[in-house]
């Protein structure tokens, strides 16, 4: 069921898992999580080596996101570049509290905040 207030949310589809999907595949990291707010894929932030959210939203249409990190509950709109505050989505609304950030455990280099995108 999607939200009625916001055209392209769905509030009742669960994450994808609990990292950034393409990453995990590829052995790869990210500095921060996001959840596209139609389908639910867990993609890694625009400041992370992939950018994998937004990759996800361009190919798929998917104009929303949230964020996937504990503690934040802001949607973004890359069709026109605003935040909005939106309905609250299908459990988990984190990744796991334990998961560092950046992650995942293991994968990160050690010079890893000079592969960052500023």
């Amino acid at each position: 069921m999607s939200d009625p207030t916001i055209d392209g949310i769905d509030v009742a589809v669960p994450p994808s898992g609990s990292g950034c999907v393409e990453c995990l595949a590829a052995g790869g990291w990210w500095f921060h999580l996001r959840r596209c707010a139609r389908c639910g894929h867990i993609g890694c932030c625009d400041s992370s080596p992939a950018q994998h959210a937004t990759e996800h939203a361009t190919t798929s249409g998917h104009p929303f996101v949230t964020s996937f990190e504990p503690g934040e509950d802001w949607f973004w709109n890359y069709a026109d570049e605003n935040f909005y505050d939106g309905p609250r989505l299908a459990d988990p609304q984190s990744h796991p509290a334990d998961q560092p950030a950046p992650g995942p455990r293991g994968a990160v280099p050690r010079d890893w905040q000079e592969h960052l995108h500023r």
